[in-house]
C-alpha cells in the first residue's frame, strides 16, 4: 500500500497512528482482532487520500466511476465464489480484509457492512461532483450524505465485529437501532469537520464539511457556525442516549429477544460510545489533523487552537461516553437539553406568519374534482369516521379540509377512479394523524396505542391483498382494510412491498410522536426532519404519485442516492409547507411540540420570526437541491446506468409528478379550512367532538372563546 503508492511514505503512516485510534476507539477487543481492525483503518483512510489524489483533485469523474465500479466484486458473500486480480493497492487491501473477517460474521452482517463499504467508496462522486461545479451543500442534505461518505455506518459494523456483538437481524433496521448507528455517524462525522475545517477548506479545496455548510446557510462567521456544528454534534449525542435509554428495552420486549440478544444490543451500544470518546481523543493526537499534544494538558490548551476550533474546546466533556450512558458535558449542552423538555403548551402565539413560497411548479387540478370532493365525504361515512366514539372528524370539518383538492392537483391527469382513491388515501392518513393523538395522546394511553398500529399493520397483507381481514373495531381499521384492497391489488409484489412500507412507517410515526408528547420532548432537528417525512406522509402521498410507475424502472434507480435525494428534498418541503401554516394550530390549540419552527426555536434559543426566517432559509435550499438533483445528477445516474429512452422518459415524468405534488400541497393550504385562525377559533370545541384534556387547555379554550368575539376574519 505504501511502495509506489505516491499517496502515502512510511513516515506519514506512522505519524497518522492508525493503531492509536484503534486502540482508543476499540479498548476491550482483543489483540488479534485489534489488528485486525486497525488494518481495515489503515485501508480505509488510504481508499480516502488516493481517491483525493488520484481523481478528486483532477476532477476525473469518470475515472473515479470506474474505479468505484471494481471494488464491490472484491466483498462477494460467499468467500467460494472468488474475486479479480487486485489491480491497486485499495483493491488488494479489500480483497485481503474481507477474507480475514466475514468467516466470524453472519450472511445478514456481510450484507449489512457490504452495503455501508460500497456507500462510503460510491458517495465519494457526490463529493467529487460538488467540487465539480463549486457547489456547498445544505445542512440536511449534507448530513444525510456525511453518513455515506463518511464510513461512520461502516465503522459501526466494524463495531459489531470488534465488540463479538453482531446486532440480531431482526432488528437491525428497527428505528431504535437505525437512529444509534446515525447519531453515532453524525457525531463522528461534525467533530472530524471541527477539526478538519482548516485542511479541507484551504489545502484540499474540499466542499463538504458541516462547517462550511452552516457558514454558507447560516450566513455567519466561521466561528459562529463552529459553535452551531458543536451544539448539533451535542445534540446528536444527546439523542443516542436518549435512544438507549427508552427505546431499546421496548423493542427488546416487542420482538422478544432473548437475553443473549439483548446483551449483544447493549454490548454494541457500548462499543459506538467507546468510538466516540476514543476518536475524539485520536483527532487531538493525530498528525493527520494537528501537532501531537501532551496527554496530561487541559483540554483547551491540548487544543492549541484559535478561530473557529474554539468549539472543540465544548467537546471534551463528551469524551466521557465510553464510561457509560451517563454524559459528562458542559453548562451550555445541559441548559440546551433542558430547554428541549421546558416547553409550556398552549402558549398564545396568534395567525401563522407565512413566508413567500417562490415554487416555480406550476398548478393543475384535475377537472373531475367536484365528484372526487362528493367521494371523500361519502367515503367516510360508510367506514364510520362520523358515527365513531370518540368523534374525531364530523362531516362539517370533512368537508372543510377538502382532501380531494390535494389529490386533484397530485393527479391531475387521472381518471375518477384513481382520483377518488388517492383523495381517499389523503383522507385516511390525516384522519389517522388526527386520531391518534386525539383518542391516546390526551391519556397518554400508548399502550392502547401500540395494539392499534399493531392491528392496523395486520391489515396490509404482502400475499394476497384480498385476503379479508380479521373483525374490525373502528373506522381507522375498516377504512385502511378497504384502502389496502382496492389499491395493492393490481400492483407488482416489489411495489406492494415498497408501499406498504411507506403505510406501516407512518403510523409508527404517530407513536413516536406519542412517546416525545408524553415525555413533552421537544425533538433534536435531525431526528425531527427524518421523522417529519413519516408523520407527514410524505412517502404515502408520493407514492400516489409513484402508483403508476409501478417499479418499473431499475432497482438501482430507486435505491441510488440522487432519487432518493429527490424524494427526500421534496418530501422535507412539502412537510415545511405544512409546519409554518400549521403553527399557530399546533402550538397555541392543540399543545403540539412536532414543528420545524418549534424545533428551531428550541435549538437556537430564538424568537418565532427568527425560526421562521431560518425555516423558509431551509425550504429554499431544499426546493434547489430539488432542482438541482433533477437538472444535473438525474442525467448523470441515467448515463451510469445505462437507461433507455423510456426509462429516462419514466424519470422525467416522476420529477414533473413531484412537482405535481409540491404544487398541490401548497394550493390545498392555501384554500382548506384547516390552518386560518377564524377556522381554528370557529372548531374550538364543536358539537360532538373531542376537546383537548389537560394541563393547560381549561385556559386556551377560554382565551379561543373570547378571542373568537373579538376576531376580525382575514
Amino acid at each position: 500500500m505504501l511502495e509506489g503508492s505516491g499517496i502515502w511514505t512510511q513516515q506519514d503512516l506512522e505519524a497518522h497512528d492508525y493503531p492509536l485510534l484503534c486502540a482508543y476507539t476499540h479498548p476491550d477487543t482483543t489483540a488479534s482482532d485489534l489488528a485486525l481492525v486497525t488494518d481495515w483503518y489503515v485501508w480505509v483512510f488510504f481508499f480516502d487520500d488516493h481517491f483525493l489524489e488520484t481523481f478528486k483533485r483532477g476532477q476525473d469523474r469518470a475515472g473515479g466511476k470506474a474505479y468505484l465500479d471494481r471494488l464491490p466484486a472484491f466483498m462477494p458473500m460467499d468467500l467460494a465464489a472468488g474475486i479479480p486480480e487486485p489491480a491497486n493497492p485499495v483493491e488488494a487491501g479489500l480483497a485481503d480484509l474481507w477474507a480475514r473477517t466475514v468467516p466470524a460474521m453472519s450472511l445478514a452482517w456481510r450484507a449489512r457492512f457490504a452495503k455501508a463499504t460500497e456507500h462510503l467508496l460510491n458517495e465519494s462522486l457526490w463529493e467529487l461532483a460538488n467540487i465539480n461545479i463549486g457547489r456547498v451543500p445544505n445542512p440536511v442534505e449534507y448530513i444525510e450524505m456525511r453518513r455515506k461518505v463518511g464510513g461512520a455506518p461502516w465503522s459501526a459494523g466494524l463495531v459489531e465485529y470488534a465488540a463479538r456483538a453482531e446486532v440480531p437481524a431482526a432488528v437491525a433496521a428497527a428505528r431504535p437501532l437505525t437512529v444509534l448507528r446515525d447519531t453515532f455517524a453524525d457525531a463522528v462525522h461534525l467533530r472530524n469537520d471541527l477539526f478538519s475545517y482548516q485542511r479541507e477548506t484551504e489545502e484540499e479545496g474540499e466542499l463538504s464539511n458541516g462547517v462550511l455548510a452552516l457558514e454558507t446557510f447560516l450566513g455567519c462567521t466561521t466561528q459562529e457556525a463552529a459553535d452551531a456544528v458543536n451544539d448539533l454534534l451535542t445534540a446528536r449525542l444527546q439523542q443516542f442516549e436518549h435512544t438507549a435509554l427508552t427505546e431499546l428495552p421496548p423493542l427488546f420486549v416487542e420482538h422478544g429477544l432473548t437475553p443473549e440478544e439483548c446483551a449483544a444490543v447493549l454490548a454494541y451500544a457500548k462499543g459506538l460510545q467507546d468510538w466516540q470518546s476514543g476518536g475524539h481523543e485520536w483527532h487531538l493526537r493525530s498528525s493527520r489533523y494537528m501537532k501531537p499534544a501532551e496527554p496530561e494538558a487541559a483540554p483547551a490548551a491540548r487544543l492549541g487552537l484559535s478561530g473557529p476550533f474554539t468549539a472543540l474546546a465544548g467537546l471534551a466533556g463528551l469524551g466521557g461516553l465510553g464510561g457509560g450512558l451517563g454524559v459528562s458535558t458542559t453548562p451550555r449542552a445541559e441548559r440546551a437539553r433542558a430547554r428541549g423538555f421546558a416547553h409550556v403548551p398552549h402558549q398564545h402565539v396568534g395567525p401563522s406568519l407565512l413566508p413567500d413560497f417562490d415554487l416555480p411548479f406550476p398548478l393543475r387540478l384535475n377537472p373531475l374534482l367536484p365528484a372526487a370532493r362528493r367521494e371523500v365525504v361519502d367515503w367516510c361515512d360508510r367506514v364510520g369516521v362520523f358515527t365513531d366514539t370518540p368523534v374525531v372528524w364530523t362531516e362539517d370539518k370533512t368537508r372543510g379540509y377538502d382532501l380531494a383538492l390535494c389529490a386533484a392537483g397530485i393527479s391531475p391527469t387521472v381518471g375518477q377512479e384513481e382520483l377518488d382513491l388517492a383523495s381517499c388515501w389523503l383522507a385516511w392518513g390525516t384522519y389517522g394523524d388526527d386520531y391518534y393523538p386525539a383518542v391516546f395522546g390526551r391519556t397518554r394511553n400508548l399502550a392502547a396505542a401500540r395494539a392499534c398500529t399493531e392491528r392496523l399493520t395486520a391489515l396490509l397483507p404482502l400475499d394476497d391483498p384480498a385476503t379479508p381481514p380479521p373483525p374490525l373495531t373502528n373506522a381507522l381499521e375498516r377504512g385502511l382494510a378497504d384502502l389496502w384492497a382496492r389499491t395493492a391489488g393490481g400492483m407488482t409484489p416489489a411495489a406492494r412491498r415498497a408501499f406498504r412500507t411507506t403505510i406501516v412507517e407512518m403510523i409508527d410515526s404517530w407513536l413516536w410522536e406519542l412517546v416525545n408528547q408524553a415525555q413533552n420532548r421537544i425533538p433534536e432537528p435531525v431526528d425531527y426532519l427524518e421523522m417529519r417525512r413519516r408523520t407527514f406522509g410524505s412517502d404515502l402521498t408520493m407514492s400516489l404519485c409513484r402508483l403508476r410507475l409501478d417499479r418499473s424502472l431499475p432497482e438501482e434507480v430507486y435505491e441510488s442516492g440522487p432519487f432518493r435525494s429527490l424524494e427526500n428534498a421534496a418530501a422535507d418541503y412539502g412537510a415545511l409547507i405544512n409546519d409554518v401554516f400549521s403553527y399557530q394550530k399546533e402550538i397555541e390549540f392543540e399543545g403540539e411540540i412536532h414543528n420545524a419552527v418549534l424545533v428551531v426555536q428550541n435549538f437556537f434559543s430564538c424568537d418565532y420570526p427568527r425560526a421562521l426566517r431560518i425555516v423558509d432559509d431551509l425550504m429554499r435550499s431544499r426546493l434547489r437541491q430539488f432542482q438541482h438533483v433533477a437538472a444535473n445528477e438525474l442525467p448523470v445516474l441515467a448515463d451510469d446506468l445505462g437507461l433507455d429512452a423510456a426509462a429516462r422518459a419514466t424519470l422525467d415524468g416522476y420529477v414533473e409528478q413531484l412537482g405535481n405534488w409540491l404544487a398541490a400541497v401548497l394550493n390545498w393550504h392555501r384554500e382548506c379550512r384547516r390552518y386560518r385562525e377564524e377556522h381554528l377559533l370557529a372548531d374550538v370545541t364543536p358539537p360532538g367532538f373531542l376537546a383537548p384534556t389537560g394541563l393547560g387547555t381549561s385556559a386556551v379554550r377560554l382565551a379561543a372563546a373570547v378571542r373568537h368575539r373579538t376576531a376580525v376574519p382575514h
